[in-house]
């Protein structure tokens, strides 16, 4: 037994957001993060939080378009970046758009991404990423 063991033992372990005894929102061993009682995250975590949810989009979206992996950073970000936004079922929502980027054709794909219900909903991430995926280049 340590005080890592212990704490766990006694605060419990979840994955998820969730209220303690008191009402307050709490995550992982008994963190806090209610902004009420104080509660939240530093930079740094939220860093980490970041860190791990883009290698776990990517491993995704690198598995489900194998051929992903030949695209520049920027165009594969734009894919990252929808997943990230949509999930990957999402994502994957876009097949005229996705056989685009894997054909080359990035003028079509920008099109593509622009002419559908995402771009409706959130038009300045989507101008901004189908620029870049037009472009090849960080937007």
């Amino acid at each position: 037994m340590d005080l890592k063991q212990q704490l766990i033992r006694d605060e419990g372990k979840v994955g998820n957001a969730y209220h303690d005894s008191f009402g307050y929102l709490t995550i992982g061993v008994g963190r806090l993060i209610d902004v009420r009682r104080g509660g939240g995250l530093s930079d740094s975590e939220i860093d980490l939080l970041l860190a791990n949810d883009i290698a776990k989009t990517t491993a995704r979206v690198l598995e489900a378009l194998p051929w992903a992996s030949k695209l520049s950073e920027p165009r594969l970000a734009v894919l990252i970046n929808m997943a990230f936004q949509m999930g990957i079922r999402g994502l994957l929502g876009f097949p005229r758009m996705l056989g685009s980027v894997e054909d080359g054709q990035y003028d079509e794909a920008a099109m593509e991404m622009m002419d559908s219900l995402w771009a409706q909903q959130t038009p300045e991430r989507a101008k901004r990423l189908a620029k870049q995926m037009l472009t090849g280049e960080w937007v």
